[in-house]
Order: C-alpha cells, then structure tokens, then sequence
C-alpha cells in the first residue's frame, strides 16, 4: 500500500484505514478531517506541496513497490520535447509551462459532450447521502464543468413521486437534482440519467426525455464495482420499508411479516435493507444479450434520447468484452468501466471485498479489447475508468493506462467529501441553515477556524467561484460548491503538473508509453513495461552514437 494513515509532509492524517485510492475505507459525512482529499476541499492547490517551506526538507517514501495496483505503475518524465501545445503557442520554454497544460477533454459519437477536466462523479443514486449534500455535489458539478450522474432508483425511492398504471408521472426529486445542475450548467459537463431494472419498469427514460429533451444523457446499468448485486439503501422506518415494498422493490426482511412487525416493535430489528433485483436474467446466452442491449438502444433513441451511455462492473473478461463490443456497435456516447475498488453508499462489506476483478486488471483488460477492436478498423466507444481513484497521480495514471480510449476518470467517494465538508462548515457558521444543509458540526473544529472564520478566509477558491457566478450570486452558492471547485483546482494543477513534465500538453497526447510498471508482476499484468525495460533499447543506441 501507498498510503499510511498519516502523511507528515502534507500534515495530513486519516481518521479510519486508508484504502488503495487514499480515502479511508468508511468515509463519514460529519468527519472532521484532515484526509488529503478533505483538506485540499478548503486550501486546494497548495496541500500539493510539503508543509512548513524553509525549515524542513522532505523525501518521497513510495519508491519501493509490491503488488499489482495503480499504485505500483510510475509516471514517466521527460527531459526533452513538448507534444500539443495549443495552436499559436510554439514549443518555446515561455509556453512549455504547466498552466498551458489544456485539461478539456470530450467524448460521444455523433454529439460530443466537452469537459472543462478529464473528471465525472459516479452514480449518486437513492442513497440518502446523495440527496442530503446534492445541491453541493450538481452546483459543484455544473460550476468546474464535469458530468454528474443521478443514480439508480432515485424515483422509486422518493415519496412524493407518483406512479399512475406502472409509469412515471410525477418525480419530484429527480426534478430537483436534474433543474439543479441545469441552473449552472454552461455547456461544460452534463447530467447523466442512469437506469436500473425498476427504473426501466417505472418509465423513467420517457419521463425524462419527455420533459428535459436532449439536455440528459440517459445511461443503462449492467453493474458497478462495489456489488454484484442491486442497489441498497437501509431505512429504519417500519412504514417506509412497507412503502418500498409496495413500490415493487425487494425489503429484507420482509416488513409485511407479522413476525417481522414484532421484532422491530420490541427493538430486535432496527432497519430493514432494500435491494433492487438483478438484470439481465432472462437471458441465457451472448446473443440474447446482444439482442436485448441493442433492442434497449434502440427504444431509447426512438423515443428522443441524442446520448446513451453504459455503466458496467468489475464482472469477468466476457462480460468486458460484451460491454466494449455491444456499446461501440450500438454507436453509444459512453462506457463507465468500474473495477472493484469502488466505493458505494451501502453494499454488503465482505461482498465489496472479495468479489470481482480490480480496476487496474479490468482496465488493463479494456485497453486490449478496445486495441482489438480498433485494430479491426472498428470504431470503439469513449471509455471512463471507475474504481479507486481520488488524486491527481491516479487521475494521470488511468487516463495513460487507457490511452487513446479513455476520455475521463470517474470519480465516486473523492468527490463528494468536499460536499460534506462544505455543509459542515457553512452550518457551523449559520446555524439556521444547519437542518436544510445537514450539517454535522455545531461549531468549527479547530483546525479550521484558526483558517478564519468566514468563507472568504477558509476556502481558497471562494474568489475564484465568485469571479464566475458574479458578487450577487454568491449567495445562492452552497459552501459545499465552493469546497468542490475548491479540490478539483489542486487535482487539475496537479495533473497539470504531471503533464508537463511528461512533455504533453493535451489530454489527447497522453499515452501507455507515459507509464512504467514498478515491477514486474505489475508489467505482466498492465502490458506496461517495466522501468528499466522501459526505452532501454533507444538509451543503448545513444551510448553507440
């Protein structure tokens, strides 16, 4: 493992273990910090650097490798040439400068969709979590321009949404997260609707195309990297439960048991779990799915949709090769590929442990069947990597891992600390917005109110937000906003950064050759080379000059 619970040089520390991606693997809403990436939320670019400069030195301790993860891949650097400087800009050294590093990126068939960074969220579907701190992580989203998806059973879920002869006719809150991002939205980024086996059954898909037309992407869902099964939530409401029930979804245990009924009452069972149901399980053989995928294309393009995406899990090589192959013959806009390493609101914990393949092996994977198919004169659809990613280096290292396919790193449990932090702190210091917010805190914690005590003082960004929204609307922007463009400014200066020093100044020119493997399990595995392999035969050419 890279990360230790506490990183002296940056003064960072995690409250709980830290897994591959750095963030600890329970990551709590009302945390008081100091992880990396929940520090970088209030001083961003500058936690790239060691603390304290002029009183101490600082030497990297992650030279050593073992094992098979992102971590184990090297970035390489450069010492000479500049590849994709912008039009007008010559390879002077005046302009071979890491700000000039242009991070934009976009991906679909025949509508691109542009990214002001190579980053999107995960799903934030019908979590809790996801509702409570959603204006932060849209509002957020919408202003650093990224996608942002609304997960699975966000309307199955939601109380007030009405459901007239099986369909869909009232969805109060995926109104609310959709107008939401929309309000900000400037044509950088976009909402992406995603469907599960019940949403598909409620008519979510007509319902959203019906009213917002082709600003959304609707994405289909084959599986996420946390699970290998539906999607859960945990309520502790007798009466809720029997309202999920009744709305067609799996509650375990069974809230409509007499039984049941008595143990909660007596306190024995405090929540009950609802599941939504696997798909895909009518069918039998590879061509069935082809069939049933291309059929749901189909539909979904008849009934308006411009953009159509896939998101699939970290499930087997057959499966890899049926998402890349069925989503490039479908002409879809996107592929999420997520390993196992992900993140999620609530799944079964030995399952997020012990099932499916990890995201360096799956991606690695996907880069071959992509070359596979590219190779046979075939187009092969945009790629995003999912599954443990959280700082700049991994953001580098996915992105060249997947090169030339990948076109952003989703993003899950990273991006949405900056939306709790910011909640914390903006109902610390108003109170009466605290239950509207779902702050955590009832005062600062002292190591950020020695930062100040008012937004201007604490989060470095605040002036840069409000160089883009304007004075006035300051006030409509949560802090949770703030603490989002806050993070994705030191992980964009980073993988700046790391750019120029790889001599490539476009997304588009990073490539597999930027990497090397730190040994040589991880080479076998990635197709990577290994560090001293790595260019050997041209270094011997120049010693026979």
């Amino acid at each position: 493992m890279r990360f230790a619970k506490n990183n002296d040089v940056l003064g960072t520390t995690n409250r709980g273990n830290p897994a591959e991606s750095g963030l600890c693997t329970l990551c709590r809403a009302d945390c008081m910090g100091q992880c990396e990436t929940w520090k970088s939320s209030l001083v961003g670019r500058k936690l790239l650097y060691p603390r304290d400069f002029g009183v101490v030195t600082a030497g990297a301790n992650n030279t050593t490798h073992v094992g098979v993860s992102y971590n184990s891949l090297r970035i390489q650097g450069y010492a000479y040439g500049a590849h994709g400087m912008a039009q007008g800009l010559s390879s002077d050294p005046d302009n071979c400068i890491f700000p000039n590093v242009d991070l934009t990126t976009e991906f679909g068939n025949e509508v691109k969709t542009k990214s002001r960074i190579p980053l999107m969220t995960g799903a934030l579907g019908s979590t809790f979590i996801a509702a409570k701190y959603w204006d932060s992580f849209a509002i957020g989203g919408a202003l650093v321009g990224i996608p942002i998806v609304v997960g699975e059973n966000v309307v199955g879920v939601d109380k007030a949404s009405e459901i007239k002869n099986g369909k869909i006719t009232k969805a109060p809150e995926l109104d609310r997260r959709i107008d939401t991002y929309l309000r900000y939205f400037d044509g950088f980024g976009a909402i992406i609707v995603q469907m599960n086996v019940e949403d598909t059954r409620n008519g979510v898909a007509e319902y959203v195309v019906e009213k917002y037309g082709d600003r959304c992407i609707v994405e289909l869902k084959w599986g996420q990297g946390a699970k290998d099964i539906g999607g859960e939530i945990q309520v502790a409401s007798l009466e809720y439960a029997q309202f999920l029930k009744n709305r067609g979804y799996i509650v375990d245990p069974d809230p409509t048991l007499p039984e049941v009924q008595k143990a909660f009452e007596k306190g024995a069972i405090k929540t009950f779990a609802r599941h939504s149901r696997l798909g895909g399980t009518n069918l039998s053989t590879v061509d069935l799915v082809r069939e049933d995928f291309m059929k749901s294309v189909d539909y979904l393009r008849k009934i308006g949709f411009k953009r159509i995406s896939l998101k699939t899990g970290s499930y087997g090589m057959e499966e890899l090769a049926m998402a890349i192959k069925f989503a490039s013959e479908a002409g879809l806009d996107l592929l999420t590929i997520d390993g196992s390493g992900g993140g999620t609101g609530m799944s079964p914990w030995n399952m997020m442990q012990s099932w499916g393949v990890p995201s360096i092996n799956l991606h690695s994977k996907a880069y071959e069947y992509a070359s596979i198919l590219a190779a046979q004169g075939k187009r092969v659809v945009d790629l995003s990597f999912a599954g443990g990613f959280a700082l700049e280096d991994s953001i580098f290292k996915g992105l060249a891992l997947g090169a030339p396919y990948t076109k952003l790193i989703c993003m899950g449990r990273g991006i949405m600390i900056p939306g709790f932090l910011g909640s914390n702190i903006e109902g610390a210091l108003h109170p009466e917005r605290r239950e509207k917010l779902n702050g955590n805190w009832d005062k600062l914690p002292a190591s950020i109110s020695a930062m100040g005590s008012t937004p201007e003082a604490i989060f470095a960004s605040y002036y840069d937000v409000e160089k883009k929204v304007g004075k006035e609307e300051m006030k409509n922007i949560p802090y949770g906003a703030i603490a989002m463009w806050t993070m994705a400014d030191k992980l964009a200066c980073g993988l700046q950064q790391l750019m120029a020093g790889a001599r490539k100044f476009q997304i588009n020119k990073l490539s597999r050759n930027d990497l090397f493997a730190g040994n040589r399990e991880t080479a076998r595995e990635t197709g990577i080379t290994y560090i001293t392999d790595s260019r050997d035969e041209s270094a011997k050419k120049i010693l026979a000059m």
